[in-house]
C-alpha cells in the first residue's frame, strides 16, 4: 500500500462541478499513457532568443515524446540542415538535441542563425520555436581621451559612460580605482544609460578615478572606462587658480554656483515619449541639477499609480512599473522642486504587446465518430494575425481532411476516423514576437483506465481538505464517481467536491470521514475502478503553552510546552529562540516537555518558541522573557478565571459526546462551575446558545445533540468574582441527518376565500429539520365526507392554499415534517374550515317591545346554521329614529348600530327618546360580513316628561306687578298640557312667604302677575308638564319697584330690571345700629387727633390730611363700597358678615343659582338670559359694574346713607 499525503489544492463550488468535467475533457484526460499510440508532443526546447558563450559547445534541445517514438530533423534559417554532412554537429540518440562542438574546432559566429526542430512519427509532426541562436559579445571600449574637469562648487555635471554595444547589453556600475562604489545619493547618482548625474557639485566630489565599469555576465567578463578627473573649487581657489590652469585643463560649464530652481538633466524637454512591452517593466527616469538639492516626485495624470506593482528606484528619479499591461497608457509627470521652484516633465507612455494567449490549442482525445474543436485565440497590440499548420505544413496546402473545418482562429472536427489524427500547429504573431502551440488530435477508441497506484493511503489530519486522487484516461472520455464503502451511494453534494481531474475533495475532513474510497471510471466501452483509503488523524496541538516570563537576573525559569499529537503519529519538539536556534550553553537544558534555563543573564531576554513537527502537520507557541533586577515580591492578585483550554470531544455518538477541557487558572478564587455553549455553524453561524452547566470540580460532560449540527463547543469557568472569557471553540463535530422528530406547530385551516382551504403551520427552524431536505407533507379531508386523505408534499413553507373546496365545510387537517432521511412522528389532527361566504337568509319575526320612553327589546327568530355559511358571529340591529319631512332634506339620516354577540335572539335598545318613531332591522353576522336586512320594522316610544323651559325672563317690572317670559322646553317629550308657575316673596330677612301656585295654559310664552307687593322680592319656579307628569324646574328672581320712576324704560333695562332698595335698608334696625357704631368711631378718631394736637405733636401732611378725611368717604375707600353677601335663600344660610369682593371688583360666584341686589347711587341693573337679577349701584366716580352670574355684590353702607340725602 502506498501512503500519500496530498498536497492542499483550490476548492472548486460544486455547482462549478459540471463545466469543470466538461473542460476537462479537452485538459485534464489528455495526458495519454505513453504505451498507447499517440503523436508527438515537444517537451523541451530552447528559448526562442539563445544567447551562446562563444568559448563552450553549442547545445540547441529539442525533446519529444510519442508512441511510437518520433524522428527528429532541423531547419536553419529556412532550409533543411543537414547534420551528417557537418563533423562538428551531433544529435543525442534518443533526441533531437543538437551538440556542435566548438571547442575543439569552429567558431561560433559560424553557427549563428535561425533553428527550427521537427519530431515526426505516423500519427503526425510537431514542430518548435524559431530558434535564434547568437553568441555573446562582450566588446573592449574604445580608447579615447579623457581631460581632466575642473568647475566651481554648485555646478552640476554629468560623467559620460557609453559602454560598448555587447549581446546582451551590460550592467553598467561606478567605481574607484580600489573597485569601490562610489557612493550616490539624491544629489549624485547613475542614470539609467550608465551616466554619473551631479545635481551640485561640492568640493569633496573632487577625484581622478571616477571609473565606469561594464559586466557582461553571458561571459563572466568586465571592462573598464579610463578614469575621469573631477575637481570642484571653490569662488576663492577659483579666483587664484584659474588663470594657470586655463592653458592646460577644461572649466566644465558656465553656470552659476548661486543658488537655483531646478532645470532637467535628463530627459530633454517638456514632453517625452515612451514605449514597452506588456509584461515587462516599465522604468521612467527623471534626474534634475538645482541648488539645493531638487526632490523628484511622480504622478499619473487623470489616474493612479497601481499601488501593488509601483516601486522607486535611484532615490525616486527612476519609477517602475511592473508587469505592466495596455491599462498603464498614459501620461507619467515627474516633478522636480527645491526651495527656489518647481518644474514638471511629461512622459507619454505607449504599452504595446507582443501575442499572448487568451486561449491555446489544447490536445484533442476523440474516439472514432466524435466531434471536437481546437481554439487559438490570441491578443495583442497591434492586433496578432492566426494562422495554422497542420504537421508542420501550412493549412492552406496541407493533405485535404474531409472531417476538419477551418472557422477562424477554431478548427472544427466532426465524425473523426483514426486517419483524422494529426499535430496542429497555431502561430500568433504581429510585429513584436510570435506565439506557436503545438496540439494533435488523437482518434482512439480505449477503454478506462485508472492511473493513479491502487489502495493509496492517504493520511489527513482533521478538519483539513483531504484530497484523493482519481488519475483516468479512456476514449470516449470516462465518466467518474467515487462511492464510500462497498454498499454506498455516490458521493456528491456540500460535503464533497469531484474535480474534473477525478480528484475527490473532502473540504472538512472529520473523523467519521476514515474509510476506503471507490473511484470508478465507466464508457461506452468499459470500466475501471481504484481503490484508496483515508485515515483521519487528531491534530498535534499545544495544549500547554509557555508562558511570558519576568524573571531576576541569575534565577532560573522553565517554559513549558505540553504537546497533544494522534497516537499513530510521533511528534518531535524543537525549541528556538529569536527564530535561531538555542545558544550553544549548558544553562540551557530540555527536558522531555520543559525548556530551562538557569542562571539567567540579560542577553537571555526575547522570544522562546517551541515547535512540535509530526508528518502531518506542526504547531507552535511562542513566550517572550524579560529578565529584570530583584523586585519584592507582589501580593496574590484575585480575580475572575483564566479560560479553560484544550476542548476536546470523544465518545462521538449519533446523538451525544463527550467534552473534556483543561481549566484555566482560578486566580486565588475556586472555579464553582463550568457553563458550556454551542455553536451551530450550519443554522446560525455566529450565535452561541447555552448547553448546560457542570460543578467546578467536573472537567467533561456528556452533552446531548441533535441531528444533523456542525457543533463547536466553548466553555466559561466561574468563580465568586465572576465569570471567565470563552475558550477558544473546540472542532467541529457534524451530527448524522435523522428524521424530524417534532411536527410543525400552529396548524389552522381558514379559507381566505369561499371557494379554498388556506392551511397554515408554524414551519421548523433549520435545527429542528434534523437533516437536509426539509419538506412538510400536508393532508385534509372533508370530516363529514371523504375517508380518504388527500395529501401533497410541499417546500419548506409555511401555507398551502387548497382550491375548489365547498363554502364552509369543516375539514381534518395535518402537517407532518419530512426531510431526506425520513418522515416525523403521525401528526396531531386538527379542524379547519374552508372558506365563509355572506349569510344567505335574514332573520325573521322581528318584534319590538316598547319597555318605556326611553327603552325597547327586540326579538327574532334565529337562521338555519346553514344559511349562515360561516362562523356565527351575532346578530347585528340597524335602528333609526323617523325624522320630518324638512329634516330629512336637510341631512343625512344617522343609524346607529348594535351587534349581540353568539347566538342570541334578543337584545334591548337603550338611549331612546320619548315620543318618537323609530325604524330598525336585524340582520346575521359571520366572518365574511352581514347577511341581507329583515323586513323594516317601525314603533314609536310613548311620552315622557318634558325638558325645562329653555329661558325665564322677569321683564317690567312695577309697583304691583311682574312679568315673565319664557321659551318652551328644547325637548319637550311628548305634547305639553300646561305650565306650572309656583312664586314665594322673600322678606327683609331672607326669609320665604307662602307659596302660590299657577296653573298657565301650554301655548303661553308670557304671564304677568298682578296685586303683587311693592318694592318685595320674589322667587319663581317654572316647569313644564306632559301626560307624563312635570318635567326639570327652572328659577328666577324678581322686585317690584317702590314708584313709578323706578321704572327703567324698555330701551335701557328691558330684560334687566332693578327695585331700589334703599328706603328698604335704611328703615332697617341693623342698619341703623351699623351707623350709628360708624358715627362713633369717627368721633373717637377726632378726640384722638384733638388730644394729639394739644400735646405739641407735629405730624407730616399726610397724616394732617387723613386726620380731617372726610369720615363718610374713608370707609367706602377702604372696603371698595362692598359690605357683605348673602346666599340662596332655599339654602337658608345666614349672611356672611364681613366678607368683601375682590379689588377687581368682580363677584364671586356661590354654589346658590341666585343672585343678590347691590343697592348705589343710580341704578342701572338688569335680568340676564337665564333669569338671574343682576345689578350693581356704585357711588361717584365708580368704575363699570361687576358681572356676575345669578350672585352680586351684598349693599353697601355708604350708598345707603347717600339715599338720604
Amino acid at each position: 500500500m502506498q501512503l500519500k499525503i496530498m498536497p492542499k489544492k483550490k476548492r472548486l463550488s460544486a455547482g462549478r462541478v459540471p463545466l469543470i468535467l466538461f473542460l476537462c475533457q479537452m485538459i485534464s484526460a489528455l495526458e495519454v499513457p505513453l504505451d498507447l499510440v499517440q503523436p508527438p508532443t515537444i517537451t523541451q526546447q530552447s528559448p526562442k532568443d539563445y544567447i551562446i558563450d562563444p568559448r563552450e559547445n553549442i547545445v540547441i534541445q529539442c525533446e519529444s515524446k510519442g508512441k511510437p517514438p518520433p524522428s527528429f530533423s532541423w531547419t536553419r534559417n529556412g532550409t533543411h540542415f543537414d547534420i551528417d554532412k557537418d563533423p562538428l554537429v551531433t544529435m543525442k540518440s534518443g533526441s533531437g538535441t543538437l551538440v556542435i562542438n566548438i571547442m575543439s574546432e569552429g567558431k561560433a559566429e559560424t553557427y549563428e542563425g535561425v533553428y527550427q526542430c521537427t519530431a515526426r512519427n505516423e500519427r503526425g509532426a510537431a514542430i518548435s520555436n524559431n530558434i535564434v541562436v547568437r553568441p555573446s559579445r562582450s566588446p573592449l571600449w574604445t580608447k579615447e581621451k579623457l581631460e581632466p574637469i575642473t568647475l566651481q562648487s554648485g555646478q552640476s555635471l554629468v560623467l559620460p559612460c557609453r559602454p560598448p554595444i555587447g549581446l546582451p547589453p551590460p550592467i553598467i556600475f561606478w567605481m574607484d580605482n580600489s573597485f569601490q562604489r562610489l557612493p550616490q545619493s539624491e544629489r549624485v547618482s547613475q542614470g539609467l544609460n550608465g551616466d554619473l548625474y551631479f545635481s551640485n557639485v561640492l568640493p569633496e566630489d573632487t577625484r581622478e578615478d571616477y571609473i565606469c565599469y561594464a559586466r557582461f555576465n553571458h561571459t563572466q567578463t568586465i571592462q573598464q572606462k579610463q578614469p575621469i578627473s573631477v575637481k570642484v573649487i571653490s569662488v576663492d581657489e577659483l579666483n587664484d587658480t584659474i588663470a594657470a590652469n586655463l592653458s592646460d585643463t577644461e572649466v566644465y560649464g558656465a553656470k552659476s554656483s548661486r543658488e537655483r530652481p531646478p532645470t532637467f538633466l535628463t530627459p530633454e524637454g517638456n514632453t517625452s515619449n515612451k514605449e514597452e512591452l506588456r509584461g515587462n517593466v516599465l522604468s521612467l527616469e527623471c534626474i534634475a541639477e538645482g541648488l539645493p538639492t531638487p526632490l523628484i516626485y511622480w504622478m499619473k495624470e487623470e489616474g493612479t499609480l497601481p499601488f501593488n506593482r509601483t516601486c522607486y528606484r535611484n532615490f525616486q528619479k527612476t519609477l517602475q512599473i511592473l508587469q505592466v499591461s495596455e491599462a498603464d497608457s498614459g501620461n507619467y509627470r515627474c516633478i522636480a522642486k527645491n526651495a527656489l521652484g518647481a518644474i514638471h516633465h511629461t512622459i507619454s507612455v505607449t504599452v504595446k504587446a507582443a501575442p499572448y494567449w487568451i486561449t491555446a490549442p489544447q490536445n484533442l482525445v476523440l474516439s472514432p465518430g466524435e466531434d471536437g474543436a481546437l481554439i487559438c485565440r490570441a491578443n495583442g497590440n497591434p492586433k496578432p494575425r492566426i494562422s495554422w499548420l497542420s504537421n508542420g505544413v501550412p493549412i492552406e496546402i496541407a493533405p485535404d481532411d474531409p472531417s476538419r473545418k477551418i472557422d477562424g482562429d477554431t478548427i472544427i472536427f466532426s465524425n473523426v476516423q483514426e486517419r483524422s489524427s494529426a499535430v496542429y500547429q497555431c502561430n500568433a504573431s504581429n510585429e513584436y514576437g510570435y506565439l506557436l502551440a503545438n496540439a494533435f488530435v488523437n482518434v482512439l477508441a480505449e477503454p478506462p483506465r485508472i492511473l493513479t497506484s491502487a489502495n493509496t493511503l492517504y493520511q489527513v489530519i482533521a478538519n483539513r481538505p483531504a484530497l484523493l486522487d482519481c488519475a483516468f484516461f479512456g476514449s470516449p472520455l470516462p465518466t467518474i464517481e467515487w462511492f464510500k464503502g462497498a454498499k454506498g451511494s455516490a458521493l456528491r453534494g456540500d460535503i464533497y467536491v469531484l474535480h474534473g481531474n477525478g480528484t475527490l475533495e473532502i473540504p472538512v475532513a472529520q473523523k467519521d470521514s476514515t474509510g476506503t474510497y471507490t473511484c470508478v471510471a465507466r464508457n461506452k466501452l468499459g470500466i475501471a475502478k481504484n481503490e484508496a483509503h483515508l485515515e483521519i488523524k487528531d491534530p498535534t496541538r499545544i495544549i500547554k503553552q509557555p508562558e511570558f516570563s519576568v524573571v531576576q537576573r541569575g534565577s532560573t525559569v522553565s517554559f513549558e510546552c505540553i504537546v497533544k499529537h494522534d497516537h499513530t503519529l510521533i511528534p518531535t519538539v524543537l525549541w528556538l529562540k529569536d527564530k535561531g536556534e538555542l545558544p550553544n550553553d549548558r544553562r540551557f537544558t530540555i527536558d522531555k516537555d520543559h525548556l530551562v534555563v538557569t542562571d539567567v543573564s540579560d542577553d537571555d531576554s526575547g522570544t522562546y518558541t517551541c515547535v512540535a513537527n509530526t508528518t502531518l502537520d506542526n504547531v507552535s507557541a511562542s513566550a517572550v522573557l524579560i529578565v529584570v533586577a530583584p523586585t519584592p515580591t507582589p501580593a496574590p492578585i484575585y480575580d475572575v478565571p483564566n479560560p479553560p483550554f484544550d476542548l476536546e470531544l470523544t465518545d462521538q455518538l449519533d446523538k451525544s459526546v463527550q467534552l473534556s477541557w483543561t481549566p484555566g487558572d482560578d486566580n486565588n478564587s475556586p472555579i464553582t462551575k463550568f457553563i458550556i455553549e454551542y455553536e451551530d455553524a450550519m443554522h446560525e453561524a455566529g450565535l452561541w446558545h447555552h448547553q448546560t452547566e457542570v460543578p467546578g470540580t467536573q472537567t467533561t460532560a456528556q452533552l446531548q445533540l441533535s441531528p444533523y449540527v456542525i457543533y463547536s463547543f466553548r466553555v466559561m469557568a466561574e468563580n465568586s468574582l465572576g465569570r471567565s472569557l470563552p475558550s477558544e471553540r473546540s472542532e467541529q463535530y457534524l451530527t448524522k441527518a435523522a428524521e424530524p422528530d417534532k411536527n410543525p406547530t400552529t396548524v389552522e385551516g381558514l379559507g381566505s376565500e369561499p371557494d379554498n382551504l388556506v392551511i397554515t403551520w408554524k414551519p421548523l427552524n433549520g435545527f429542528e429539520s434534523n437533516g437536509p431536505g426539509l419538506q412538510y407533507k400536508v393532508s385534509w379531508r372533508q370530516k363529514d365526507g371523504d375517508d380518504e386523505w388527500t395529501s401533497v408534499v410541499v417546500a419548506n413553507v409555511s401555507k398551502y392554499i387548497v382550491s375548489g373546496t365547498p363554502t364552509f365545510v369543516p375539514y381534518l387537517i395535518k402537517v407532518q415534517a419530512l426531510n431526506d432521511v425520513g418522515f416525523a412522528p403521525e401528526p396531531a389532527v386538527v379542524m379547519g374550515h374552508s372558506g365563509e361566504d355572506l349569510p344567505m337568509v335574514a332573520p325573521g319575526n322581528v318584534q319590538v317591545t316598547v319597555v318605556n320612553s326611553t327603552l325597547a327589546e327586540v326579538h327574532w327568530d334565529p337562521v338555519p346554521l346553514k344559511s349562515i355559511r360561516g362562523h356565527l358571529q351575532g346578530y347585528r340591529i340597524y335602528y333609526w329614529k323617523a325624522q320630518s319631512s324638512s329634516k330629512r332634506n336637510r341631512r343625512h339620516i344617522e343609524k346607529k348600530i348594535l351587534t349581540f354577540q353568539g347566538s342570541k335572539t334578543h337584545g334591548m335598545l337603550p338611549g331612546l327618546e320619548p315620543f318618537s318613531n323609530y325604524t330598525l332591522n336585524v340582520r346575521v353576522v359571520n366572518g365574511k360580513g352581514e347577511g341581507p336586512a329583515s323586513p323594516d320594522r317601525i314603533f314609536g316610544t310613548p311620552e315622557g316628561v318634558p325638558s325645562a323651559p329653555s329661558s325665564l325672563k322677569i321683564i317690567n317690572p312695577t309697583l304691583d306687578s311682574l312679568t315673565l317670559e319664557w321659551d318652551p322646553p328644547s325637548h319637550p317629550n311628548g305634547i305639553l298640557t300646561e305650565y306650572i308657575l309656583k312664586y314665594q316673596p322673600i322678606n327683609s330677612t331672607h326669609e320665604l312667604g307662602p307659596l302660590v301656585d299657577l296653573k298657565i295654559p301650554p301655548n303661553k310664552t308670557r304671564w304677568t302677575l298682578k296685586n303683587l307687593n311693592f318694592s318685595t322680592r320674589y322667587k319663581f319656579y317654572f316647569n313644564a308638564q306632559t301626560s307624563a307628569g312635570s318635567g326639570s324646574q327652572i328659577t328666577e328672581e324678581g322686585v317690584t319697584t317702590v314708584d313709578e320712576a323706578g321704572i327703567l324704560p324698555p330701551d335701557v333695562g328691558a330684560g334687566k330690571a332693578m327695585a331700589s332698595r334703599q328706603v328698604d335698608i335704611a328703615t332697617q334696625g341693623w342698619f341703623i345700629g351699623l351707623m350709628c357704631a360708624v358715627a362713633l368711631l369717627i368721633l373717637i378718631l377726632l378726640i384722638v387727633c384733638f388730644i394729639r394736637r394739644n400735646k405739641g405733636g407735629k405730624y407730616p401732611v399726610k397724616e394732617k390730611e387723613d386726620a380731617h378725611a372726610d369720615p363718610e368717604i374713608q370707609p367706602m375707600k377702604e372696603d371698595d363700597g362692598t359690605f357683605g353677601e348673602y346666599s340662596d335663600a332655599e339654602d337658608h344660610k345666614p349672611l356672611k358678615k364681613g366678607s368683601r369682593t375682590p379689588s377687581d371688583r368682580t363677584v364671586k360666584k356661590e354654589d346658590s343659582d341666585d343672585s343678590l341686589v347691590d343697592y348705589g347711587e343710580g341704578v342701572n341693573g338688569q335680568f340676564n338670559e337665564d333669569g338671574s337679577f343682576i345689578g350693581q349701584y356704585s357711588g361717584k366716580k365708580e368704575k363699570e359694574p361687576a358681572e356676575g352670574n345669578e350672585s352680586s355684590e351684598a349693599p353697601s353702607p355708604v350708598n345707603a346713607m347717600n339715599s338720604f340725602v
